[in-house]
């Protein structure tokens, strides 16, 4: 894991965004729990383990607990009793839920018919999953949005950090500094402000989820790309054999994404493979293709985009599943700049 970037290079000022968090409480670290009679030791061995922050330790299991070394079946009760004062977890009106989703900031993707369909850009608080065959631009967009998360939330950005956890080798530094000579940012500040991290197998891409808890509770990130989510379990468990571990094992590391995004308020993008479907139904394309991780993955997203090929450089996505966003689809092209709108100049 490279090391973390320091306060002093976030363009914008850092600590006025870890005052705002776009409009959000800022986390409580594990360590207050020592205020309400938790012992410190206890609360650095929630920390070790990857809680370290009082949601973190709310939104958690009792059964999670109980696994964290030192921590017995009263100690864990205590520290859930104490977490879920701090943590508001009843309910709400939805009149106040309405009112929190209208402040919620969206992230721009560079394109304005890309934005248009997602209703802003990337939302904040959920997972996008951007889903496609090669050469779609699920990684060109993840590049982009590496960028405009760091544009001020003026200018549709999230005033905040990018960590980006890289499965497939394919992230390049050179590109997010030609998208930032596009916004007129400086790039090294733009490079110091993205936290990488190439992940080797499955159990390695879960345990960088940690380390990204910990890097979120000390400075303001506003995005955590992985990129893609499902490649190495498709190399880690092989045949129907593994298919129930292989299932649980990404279902716990898209829990872990959620947790993020509700713990810190960030925008989750993830991208993900497909494979030719062999069992197509009665009028459907002989070659259509669908997404790995099965329903296990269909349900851990907030929304689906499915992108495809399109003239030259131009790609179209399509809103697949949202529980807002009508089907629509929107056209960009990538180019030299990151993603743009797409050239209809030359079109019929």
């Amino acid at each position: 894991m490279s090391q973390e970037p320091s306060e002093s290079q976030m363009q914008g000022g850092s600590e006025d965004m870890m005052e705002e968090d776009m409009g959000r409480a800022q986390p409580l670290p594990v360590s207050a729990l020592v205020q309400h009679g938790i012992n410190i030791k206890d609360c650095q061995k929630l920390a070790e383990a990857g809680y370290n922050t009082i949601e973190a330790v709310a939104f958690t299991p009792k059964k999670a607990l109980l696994a964290v070394k030192g921590i017995s079946d009263a100690k864990a009760d205590k520290i859930l009793m104490q977490a879920t004062k701090l943590v508001p977890m009843g309910f709400t009106t939805a009149t106040e839920f309405h009112a929190r989703r209208a402040d919620l900031i969206t992230i721009t993707t560079g394109s304005t018919a890309l934005d248009n369909i997602l209703g802003g850009g990337i939302e904040t608080g959920s997972i996008t999953e951007l889903y496609g065959e090669f050469r779609t631009g699920k990684s060109q967009l993840c590049h982009q949005l590496a960028v405009t998360c760091q544009l001020p939330i003026d200018m549709k950005g999230g005033e905040g950090k990018c960590l980006y956890i890289d499965t497939e080798g394919t992230f390049r530094p050179v590109r997010l500094l030609a998208i930032a000579e596009r916004y007129g940012m400086n790039g090294e500040d733009v490079l110091d402000n993205v936290a990488y991290a190439r992940a080797y197998n499955a159990d390695h891409q879960a345990s960088l989820l940690v380390q990204a808890g910990a890097m979120m509770a000390e400075s303001r990130f506003s995005l955590l790309i992985v990129d893609s989510v499902t490649s190495l379990y498709r190399t880690d468990f092989v045949g129907r054999g593994e298919l129930s571990a292989r299932q649980t094992h990404l279902a716990k590391f898209l829990r872990g994404l959620l947790r993020l995004a509700d713990e810190f308020g960030i925008a989750v993008v993830v991208t993900n493979q497909v494979v030719a479907s062999v069992d197509n139904a009665p009028g459907q394309p002989a070659d259509q293709k669908k997404p790995i991780g099965g329903n296990i993955m269909a349900h851990a997203s907030t929304t689906r985009l499915s992108l495809r090929k399109g003239r030259g450089p131009e790609r179209a996505a399509k809103i697949v599943d949202s529980p807002c966003l009508p089907e629509a689809e929107g056209r960009f092209q990538i180019g030299a700049a990151g993603i743009s709108d797409a050239d209809v100049a030359g079109d019929d």
